[in-house]
Parts: structure tokens; sequence; C-alpha cells
């Protein structure tokens, strides 16, 4: 597949129709890549809002159309922008794709000239306010190169698709638009659910136990905070895959609900799970990956952290990925750096060599 990250725009124009957190982080990742923008939304704060942010511009007769939107709006925004702009071409970015494709087919478009798209990235807070230009680094980025029917999309309209994807530092994943929707349904929806109905049950607690809160509950219903209305439409319209988690789900609650009455063990839970998280890929999508974790303290004082990064770069080894422990006045801090096996016994050795408190690797 040709690489468009760097190249030139293949086209000159484009309007983004929705002025939300992803159409926004759409026009602040692609000013200045040589492309005249236009902002639009039907809430005139908003679009107002994502104007300035983006430097919007007034088009006419825009070469590319991105319809940032609910897949309900979709159908008759659709129908207005080809009465205005009938020699465009369309994209989408909506949760389900199966819904969009058949109102393309049902519509006056050319299905060619409609390309579907899903960039697997958001944020628990929504709107222009919370844009962010890197929102899609290193996220994946799904679209459909055909119809319903398995007909083509238009070559032009998917050069620049996938221009906008690697342009703004995504990675692009060709699917069906059913093996998208099967797919979303386990890994952004039954998630959605899981969270929202989580942090349901904090209404009736007390706040004495709700101030004991560590961690775990913060990431386990960071997503709860979600727009309740955006996925009230996405979980209806994607009912026919997640339906069948959600029974699978309550399966395994009802199993485990019987096993703690009958003081049984709830051991094969836990690591069904355990499995499960292992099999998450690692970034960009790609295969799940085994990293070694290299544990080094640090002083609590300045240019340490750059210090310890010109010993990897010395050592020429790749860091995948870093956590640091460290609280306001403690004298030191614990950098745990992820690489693969061969890297971290490298880079041990190394910084042992330079006088650095390393520790075992896990």
């Amino acid at each position: 597949m040709a690489d468009f990250s760097q190249a030139r725009a293949p086209f000159s124009s484009l309007k983004i129709v929705g002025s939300g957190l992803i159409g926004t982080s759409i026009g602040l990742g692609l000013i200045g890549r040589g492309i005249s923008i236009e902002m639009q939304d039907s809430d005139p704060r908003a679009q107002k809002l994502a104007r300035d942010l983006v430097k919007s511009q007034e088009l006419v007769n825009p070469e590319v159309i991105l319809f940032a939107l609910p897949s309900s709006a979709l159908p008759e925004s659709l129908k207005r922008e080809l009465a205005l702009n009938s020699g465009s071409k369309f994209i989408d970015i909506g949760s389900v794709k199966t819904k969009p494709l058949l109102d393309v087919s049902r519509s006056a478009l050319l299905p060619a000239n409609f390309l579907a798209t899903h960039p697997m990235a958001g944020r628990e807070v929504g709107g222009a306010e919370s844009a962010r230009a890197d929102l899609f680094q290193s996220r994946t980025w799904v679209y459909m190169p055909a119809d319903l029917q398995g007909l083509p999309v238009d070559p032009e309209l998917l050069a620049a698709g996938l221009w906008i994807i690697q342009a703004l530092g995504a990675t692009p994943v060709a699917m069906s638009a059913a093996e998208h929707d099967r797919a979303v349904a386990l890994v952004s929806h039954l998630p959605q659910v899981v969270a929202s109905l989580l942090a349901g049950q904090l209404v009736t607690g007390e706040s004495s136990a709700l101030d004991l809160a560590g961690s775990g509950l913060r990431d386990t219903t960071r997503i709860a905070a979600s727009k309740a209305d955006l996925w009230d439409e996405i979980l209806a319209s994607n009912a026919e895959e997640l339906l069948p988690l959600l029974i699978s789900l309550q399966s395994d609650l009802g199993a485990l609900v019987e096993a703690l009455q009958n003081g049984q063990s709830v051991a094969s839970f836990i690591e069904k799970g355990n499995t499960g998280r292992a099999m998450i890929p690692g970034k960009h999508g790609g295969a799940a990956r085994e990293y070694t974790y290299l544990p080094v303290v640090i002083e609590d004082k300045p240019g340490q952290l750059a210090a310890l990064f010109d010993e990897c770069a010395s050592a020429k080894v790749n860091i995948e990925d870093l956590t640091i422990e460290h609280s306001p006045g403690q004298f030191t801090g614990l950098i745990t750096l992820a690489l693969s096996q061969s890297d971290a016994q490298i880079l041990s050795d190394h910084l042992i060599g330079s006088g650095w408190k390393v520790h075992a690797p896990r």
C-alpha cells in the first residue's frame, strides 16, 4: 500500500460536516498540509469554535466532503451536500458501517463515490473544545474499500481517504462493513456498556466508600463519562452484533454468582480474564508482543530522564513504552522501560556499566 503520510494531498479542498471531537480533531490535524478546510455544524456555537480553531475557509465545490456526525444524520446531510456539491466525493467516519452503506445505496449518490471509514480513537469528553490534532496518532483507522455488494470505491477517493488517515498518523486497516460492526461490538461497544453498568452501581454507594476509590475503579469506569445520546444511537444501530455478546456476558455473570453462592472457587473467571487481556494487540493494532520490563531507579533532579534516554540511544535499543512512578517530595523515582528481551539485556548491561541503578527485568 502506498504511503501518503508525507506526500502532497491528492486533493485541494476538504469540507468537514460535523464540528464535534472527531471532526474538529481531523481539521486540526490537517492544518498546514496544503489543503483548504471548511468546518460546518448544525450547532452555531460548535461551528464557530471549530472554524476559529481550524482557520476555516468558505469553500465552493469542495473536492472531498467528510461527514463527522451521527449515522442518523447522514441521509439528510448527504442529500443536502450532494445537491450543493454534485461533483464532490464523500467520506464518513461513523461508529457503525453497515447502516451508512445501506443509506448510500438508497440515495442518488454513486456508491463508488462514498468511502466508509471509522477511526478507532476518541475521548470520554466530546465537543470541539476537546479536539486534539494528535487524537489519531498510532491509532487504527478502519476503511471499507468496497460497498455492500463488493463493488470497489473510486481509486481517487480511496487515495484521498488513505492520505487523510496516514497524514493524521493513523494506521489504515481494510475490512468489510460486516466484519467491522462485529469487531467494534466486541472491542468498543461492549466495554462501553460494561463501564456504564459498573459506574451505575456507584449511584447508591456511600460517600465514605467512594472516598476509598483508587485507580482501578477510575480506569474501569473512565469511558462511563461518555455522552448518553451519542451512545444510545451507537448501541441501537449495532444491536444485532452486540446482543450475543451481552447474552454471553450475562451467562458468565450468572455462573460467577452461582459459584460464589455455593462457596466454589472463582479463580477460573479471573484466569479467563488474564487470558483475554493478554490477547489485546500491541501498539498500531499489530500483533500482541511480549515485552520485558526493565526497572531503573533515578534521582529526583533535573536532566535525569533526558540522560536516561541518551543512554538508550547510545545502547541503540528501541523503547516500546515506559511508566514513571514518582510522588512530589520523593527523592527517587522508578522508571520502567518496556523493550524486547534482547534489547532489555543489552540496555541493562549498558546502564549497569554506566553506574545506573538497574534492577532485575521481568
